[in-house]
């Protein structure tokens, strides 16, 4: 064997642990809580919200580098300064940058996040469900909405999906109802909301309301 293969060889057990260990590390609170906090406040409209969420993520990944939550969180918040900024090259490159952040994300996703859990859920359904969220926002030109869909599907036949906390498994199953209500694909939207009724999950009321709607 050449040594360079050799040495690599010897290396790899090594830095698969490191990034099992990295994985598992719990990630700091208040700060990462409040980021999120901010980062729904932007969701919502506000462009200061954007930036606080970003640059509160961006400093978290100093501390966690290659934690693929907080760089999915970090990404989703980068395409959302695209909807604030004005000039139409500057939305095009904060769209680009913060998608190939999260496409980065999920690369690194592996077995280990799996295992790490953020306040009771996997870290590994969480990075995707940033990423869903994020692609079924974004305008049809980047055709992001069939990896999104695809990414939702990941989520719900994952057997972890039933191990996470109610409110989790609520978020995921009405973003998926509402995607597919606006599919036109009535019967599987009625289905999903009826998930989150049976199941008792804290978005039942809204889902009850959303059930008499949905065709």
């Amino acid at each position: 064997m050449p040594r360079s293969l050799l040495r690599l060889a010897r290396c790899l057990p090594l830095t698969l642990a490191l990034s099992v260990s990295l994985a598992a590390q719990a990630l700091p609170e208040p700060a990462t809580q409040t980021a999120i906090g901010q980062f729904m406040a932007a969701t919502h409209g506000s462009s200061d919200a954007t930036q606080a969420s970003l640059e509160q993520f961006q400093a978290l990944l100093k501390a966690e580098p290659g934690h693929p939550l907080l760089m999915s969180y970090a990404g989703a918040a980068t395409t959302l300064k695209a909807r604030d900024a004005w000039a139409p090259w500057k939305k095009m490159s904060y769209a680009e940058d913060g998608l190939a952040q999260i496409d980065k994300a999920l690369t690194l996703l592996g077995p280990a996040h799996d295992q790490a859990l953020y306040q009771g859920t996997a870290v590994s359904l969480q990075t995707r469900f940033v990423a869903a969220n994020t692609f079924l926002g974004l305008p049809d030109m980047f055709n992001r909405g069939p990896r999104g869909r695809q990414l939702l599907d990941e989520i719900l036949a994952s057997p972890l999906f039933d191990k996470a906390p109610a409110g989790f498994q609520g978020a995921v199953l009405m973003r998926a109802a509402r995607q597919a209500s606006q599919a036109k694909q009535g019967e599987r939207a009625r289905s999903l909301y009826q998930q989150v009724i049976e199941r008792q999950l804290p978005q039942a009321t809204e889902a009850q309301a959303a059930l008499k709607d949905a065709k």
